[in-house]
């Protein structure tokens, strides 16, 4: 049986991480892999040593770490719930899983803007996560300003676009059904 690494991608309140549990529930043998876990750790355990400006290495440093040890201690389909907006940075992360013999599938979350601004206004998540932002608005207007490129087909075995909420029962379904034909 080949492993699962499935990653999602989308912006904020887009729904990954509520996808990224429930597929984990129905999934036999799998883990979720979240970088906002590891944001509100660092920054309630780890402030002082948090990059003040740039790109979030010690987010990354963690995840890597937490990453490095599922794949080489574990047999667990691995489920990465993060936005994973930057396409080199999704490259590389599937480059490493391919080299080791996964099977990929990324979940591209493209909501409506006006479903994802309506999510932020009424959100009671909390916002320990932030480094620079001061609110999840704040984010959202800073991933629309960065335009970032659409996952494709090329990128991995299977990609999955979700345009509406009620998309995702059936495509969890369908990675159900590709876990057990690997």
């Amino acid at each position: 049986m080949n492993r699962l690494v499935v990653m999602t991608v989308g912006k904020t309140h887009s729904g990954k991480t509520t996808f990224a549990k429930e597929l984990e529930s129905i999934l036999q043998h799998a883990v979720v892999i979240d970088q906002d876990n590891h944001a509100e750790f660092i920054n309630e355990h780890y402030k002082k040593l948090r990059p003040n400006e740039g790109p979030n290495t010690l987010k990354f440093t963690i995840t890597n770490a937490i990453v490095d040890y599922a794949v080489a201690h574990s047999d667990f389909h691995l489920i990465l719930s993060n936005s994973n907006l930057n396409k080199q940075g999704r490259s590389n992360h599937l480059k490493f899983f391919h080299d080791r013999g996964f099977v990929s599938i990324i979940v591209y979350f493209e909501l409506p803007l006006e479903l994802l601004k309506e999510r932020v206004e009424t959100t009671q998540r909390s916002k320990t996560i932030f480094r620079s932002a001061s609110s999840f608005m704040e984010v959202l207007e800073r991933q629309e300003m960065l335009n970032p490129e659409k996952p494709s087909k090329e990128e991995a075995n299977y990609l999955f676009v979700i345009h509406n909420p009620d998309d995702a029962a059936e495509i969890m379904q369908q990675i159900k059904e590709i876990s057990q034909n690997s």
